[in-house]
């Protein structure tokens, strides 16, 4: 686990001590099993996958004030799954797919699975957290209820659209994580905070000048290799804010906007040069060339070469 990753442990680029990345363990019948499960202060995702399921119980334990958010991507039977909060044994039943926990890692919480098991789990600080409430109007939230096999559709939707990347090598950039945190924070105060008032928070968009300097830190960092706090403080806001008022202005976030970016730029390498495919998704910001393609199929509708003989074809002509 922590003090003993796997192999296939992915971490996207950081930045600093303090950004986000992914991991993706995958634990075998003789994978020895600490029992204690250790994250660091940082915002992590962290898929946990085993077909023997554990020996024993294991205590999650963070270094700053957290939650735990946990979610099942396959059935557990009742009797093969249990789950402490401050030593005590909460009353559970069969988990199915998608259901969530959340649950404060001040409580020290344990957890046993008997049988072959597969989780996402994020950790969460409060730090993040108590920002992005503060910027939405509700002030610091005190407390955050527990939750157990909770049916939520919201923290089921965002886990699916991110484990298609957990693992692979061109993992979500520090500035999709960051992103990525924000959409879950806020989705997190507003079901399980225990909130002392409603949201009152500005809807308006980035002055043009903030609009300007964004822009042009992110073309600068086409990789993603940039945090959104870096974005937020050359614009003078908090980085809930900032993300907010950008899609405000620009209708997309962040991530959004780059990978925007970084299509139209291999557009213009692609008519303009002949520089190979492998050259043109390096230096439009991707890892390799089948992320490149990946994703300029899923913005464009077809693959980089077929548009390439497609606009070459068109431009002869003309």
């Amino acid at each position: 686990m922590d003090k003993n990753p796997s192999p296939t442990a992915d971490k996207s680029p950081q930045t600093s001590p303090e950004a986000p990345f992914t991991t993706f363990i995958q634990l075998d019948g003789r994978s020895a099993v600490p029992s204690q499960f250790r994250t660091p202060g940082t915002f992590t995702i962290t898929r946990l996958q085993s077909p023997a399921g554990l020996p024993d119980r294991i205590t999650k334990l963070s270094p700053v004030p957290a939650l735990l958010v946990s979610i099942s991507l396959k059935s557990l039977p009742s009797s093969s799954y249990q789950v402490w909060t401050a030593d005590k044994l909460i009353a559970t039943s069969v988990v199915h797919p998608f259901r969530s926990n959340v649950i404060d890692f001040d409580s020290q919480p344990k957890c046993w699975a008997g049988s072959a098991f597969d989780y996402v789990h994020y950790s969460v600080p409060r730090k993040g957290l108590d920002d992005i409430a503060e910027d939405l109007g509700f002030g610091r939230v005190r407390d955050y209820r527990l939750a157990v096999l909770e049916d939520d559709l919201v923290v089921a939707q965002i886990t699916k659209s991110i484990l298609p990347f957990l693992g692979r090598s061109d993992a979500p950039s520090v500035l999709a994580l960051d992103q990525f945190n924000l959409i879950l924070g806020a989705h997190l105060i507003q079901r399980y905070g225990v909130l002392q008032k409603t949201a009152q928070h500005s809807k308006g968009g980035l002055a043009p000048w903030q609009k300007r300097r964004a822009s042009e830190l992110l073309r600068q960092n086409m990789h993603g290799r940039i945090r959104l706090s870096d974005v937020a403080r050359e614009c003078g806001l908090s980085v809930s804010h900032f993300g907010r008022s950008f899609k405000t202005s620009f209708g997309v976030s962040t991530h959004q906007w780059l990978i925007q970016h970084r299509i139209d730029h291999a557009k213009q390498l692609m008519s303009q040069t002949r520089l190979s495919l492998i050259d043109i998704a390096i230096q439009a910001g991707f890892n390799d060339q089948a992320a490149f393609t990946r994703t300029f199929h899923q913005f464009v509708g077809v693959s980089p070469g077929r548009w390439r003989r497609h606009y070459m074809t068109r431009h002869f002509r003309a």
